[in-house]
């Protein structure tokens, strides 16, 4: 490669090979291997728990060794899930979508590795992506580029972003896919889905087993980058010139490649750290885009974790990553409005028929144990402005997986298939709010975007 190409922005791939100590040589494509990494966190956690216990008898003050047993338990399972990429690193991103939940002396810890691995993971070297690049874009791909940085802006579960300068002088965004991610991806799954009993202690109690199970139904859906393309296209044509929401355009896509325009702004996740006036203009700003995609778009965007969310410096929130997406051209089921308005009036009975006519309920169940059961998730719709707190969040996670809370109603209650990712959604958005401590009037984006739920009060 020649030295005017490196000044112009494609640099030299040995420069960029070396320049990061924490790069690594593609995804670890063996199935044994890869497993065998798994394996070594719960054996990890045994041999950390026999130290701690000789250090204890050796006098250490039992909370200090605690409190350093949980840091390695934590700093090692985001490190290994984060170098492999694949479907470990998508469980990682997944799981700190709920950090909110952990109780407080262990989500301590955990909460600095886990908001580091929304957003980054040591990068595929630069020969690498120009491999992907020549195989999806042709040998004369860098005639598509007035320049393209070497070092990935963010990295996620099964590629890694670039950021570059269109022919057009257009700033983009370059989503390349790693080799071999759709091998990763299911057998990471299966192997998290197999350890999941010994797995689960490290991750602060969240049910591991189902939620490898969801991502698993849902890897050949964000495989495809053409797929994404499409859905990221039609969402920025369906907000183009909202004064609130901007979704990049889509400049160019392959299966393994999508060039979409660059978004410039603050993450959501530091909006934590943001005064409380702010803070609350945009979380409800990113609850008002959940519930208006399927409104205006017909789209619901499914992974609502903080790190595909921007805050741009003219207030607006961009948004990306459409990978999974839930296809409603009608909008958000009616009866998810109607339903939310009765529990509102508190109609038990209605209430129980209503979600029994929708799938959720297959056998008998009473109908005051289903309100209690409902009543917290039905109060931030019921208030003028409610606010979500990490204690509130906590407290509904614990309360939902008792199997014995409001009569046992959490075991008697049922999933459809048509509403897995709206129920997605609806929890990880609530978790985000609570990350964010927000407080809003989120009962007015119901009545502005949610069919029926203004209809029918009695």
């Amino acid at each position: 490669m020649n030295d005017d190409r490196a000044e112009s922005g494609f640099g030299s791939v040995n420069e960029v090979s070396s320049s990061s100590s924490t790069s690594v040589d593609g995804l670890a494509r063996s199935a044994l291997r890869r497993g065998a990494r798994l394996a070594s966190l719960p054996l990890s956690m045994a041999g950390r728990a026999t130290l701690g216990l000789g250090k204890r008898l050796g006098g250490a003050p039992a909370e200090q060794v605690t409190e350093q047993l949980q840091e390695q338990a934590a700093e090692q399972l985001f490190r290994v899930l984060g170098e492999l990429k694949g479907g470990a690193m998508k469980f990682g991103q997944a799981l700190s979508l709920f950090e909110s939940v952990l109780p407080e002396d262990v989500a301590a810890p955990y909460r600095a590795h886990l908001v580091r691995l929304q957003d980054s993971a040591p990068p595929m070297p630069a020969s690498r992506v120009h491999a992907v690049l020549t195989r999806e874009l042709g040998h004369k791909w860098r005639e598509h580029f007035r320049s393209l940085d070497q070092l990935p802006a963010a990295a996620a579960s099964i590629g890694q972003v670039h950021r570059g300068v269109w022919s057009d002088g257009r700033e983009v965004a370059i989503k390349v896919q790693y080799p071999g991610a759709d091998e990763a991806l299911r057998s990471d799954l299966r192997q998290i889905g197999r350890l999941s009993k010994i797995i689960s202690p490290m991750a602060g109690g969240v049910d591991v087993a189902l939620l490898a199970t969801e991502l698993a139904e849902r890897v050949s859906e964000e495989l495809d980058y053409s797929l994404e393309a499409s859905s990221q296209q039609q969402a920025a044509t369906g907000f183009a010139g909202h004064p609130e929401f901007f979704v990049p355009p889509v400049v160019m896509a392959t299966p393994k490649v999508m060039i979409s325009e660059w978004v410039e702004g603050a993450p959501l996740s530091s909006v934590a750290e943001w005064d409380e006036a702010e803070r609350n203009a945009v979380a409800l700003r990113y609850v008002r885009f959940l519930f208006a995609g399927p409104s205006i778009v017909g789209l619901l965007h499914a992974d609502p974790h903080p790190g595909n969310f921007k805050v741009m410096s003219d207030g607006r929130l961009g948004v990306v990553d459409f990978g999974l997406v839930a296809r409603l051209p009608d909008g958000l089921p009616p009866a998810m409005g109607r339903i939310l308005r009765i529990a509102m009036d508190g109609d038990a009975q209605r209430v129980t028929e209503g979600l029994r006519a929708e799938g959720f309920i297959t056998s008998d169940i009473d109908p005051t144990d289903l309100m209690d059961y409902l009543g917290p998730f039905v109060e931030p719709a019921a208030v003028p402005e409610f606010e979500f707190s990490r204690d509130w969040m906590r407290e509904q996670f614990i309360r939902v997986r008792n199997p014995m809370a409001s009569g046992g109603v959490a075991m008697q209650l049922n999933l459809p298939p048509s509403y897995l990712l709206i129920h997605r959604v609806w929890l990880g958005g609530l978790a985000v709010l609570s990350q964010l401590n927000a407080r809003a009037a989120f009962g007015a984006v119901l009545t502005e975007f949610l069919p029926e739920f203004c209809a029918n009060r009695t």
